[in-house]
């Protein structure tokens, strides 16, 4: 069962991670946020388990406008995993692409029609 992911969370582009992490800690009345000493990732836990939110620093960060075909919406979805190389193999054979395999502890991909997604042994 290695292979299959369970919904991790959903990473959100933004110019500043702490800063969006506390609005949506505020809305969502959840605790506050573990933020990297860098300042480059923020992570919401959801209290009652589950998904988290998490927000990730954007170098020259562009704000979506909805509906929009020049600026989308910037997210990308977590899939945890147990065994990532058993997860990638699954991926790939479901139609996945790789896209970046160099953080140890997580791999991203792009699904059939180029919406990113992370597989996270983290």
């Amino acid at each position: 069962m290695g292979s299959t992911p369970t919904f991790g969370g959903v990473a959100i582009d933004c110019p500043d991670p702490a800063a969006l992490a506390g609005f949506y800690r505020a809305l969502l009345d959840w605790a506050e946020p573990d933020v990297t000493p860098d300042g480059h990732w923020a992570r919401l836990a959801n209290p009652l388990g589950g998904a988290r939110l998490e927000f990730q620093r954007v170098v020259d960060y562009r704000a979506p406008e909805w509906p929009s075909t020049e600026k989308p919406q910037q997210a990308h979805v977590d899939l945890d995993v147990t065994d990532l190389e058993a997860a990638h193999e699954r991926v790939l054979s479901l139609g996945a692409k790789l896209l970046d395999d160099s953080p140890k502890t997580f791999r991203v991909y792009a699904d059939p029609v180029g919406h990113p997604f992370c597989l996270c042994a983290c």
